[in-house]
């Protein structure tokens, strides 16, 4: 069984397991978005900060990357995702069909958000979102870091995503 994972945000930068293959690609009908409220790695209940998330959109395209587990390692890979992205039940594992920059098109393991969801938080404005990821903090770290991160190897591998660059620069400017 081959295993693909579509990576938007912290995948793409810290996996978590073995690729074999990382091939740049698009999702149809998902927008990648702060939409969800971090109360455990990037934030707290008592002061949540935000997390990437795909929120169905059907006019959108995510770009992103398709990461292939290394063979033999489908079982673990999944259980180690499930256990690293289902935490809060926020997140919705989805089998999505994803186009590669190559050609192909595969179906890949994909977290989406609930929008039922408590943390479900779609719609803020950009203003908000950086003053939220500013402050926030959680056991993984500080919010910034996770923005600066994925917005470096988004740019790393020529996507653009000019929320994630504005964001990126007000928040800087906000903690300078």
């Amino acid at each position: 069984m081959t295993l693909w994972v579509f990576g938007y945000g912290s995948l793409l930068w810290k996996p978590g397991f073995e690729v074999a293959e990382q091939v740049v690609s698009t999702l149809p009908g998902y927008a990648r978005s702060f939409c969800m409220r971090s109360i455990h790695h990037r934030g707290t209940e008592t002061d949540p900060g935000l997390v990437l998330a795909l929120d169905e959109e059907p006019a959108h395209a995510c770009e992103g990357v398709a990461l292939r587990a290394a063979p033999g390692s489908e079982t673990a890979t999944l259980t180690y995702l499930r256990e690293r992205e289902l935490i809060s039940s926020a997140y919705l594992e989805r089998q999505l069909d994803i186009d590669l920059r190559d050609g192909r098109r595969v179906t890949a393991v994909s977290y989406v958000i609930n929008r039922d969801h408590v943390q479900y938080c779609g719609g803020l404005a950009l203003e908000e979102q950086a003053q939220i990821i500013a402050r926030a903090r959680g056991g993984m770290g500080p919010n910034d870091e996770y923005l600066h991160n994925t917005a470096r190897h988004l740019t790393d591998i020529g996507l653009h995503d000019p929320d994630l660059e504005w964001l990126s620069q007000r928040v800087r400017h906000l903690n300078a």
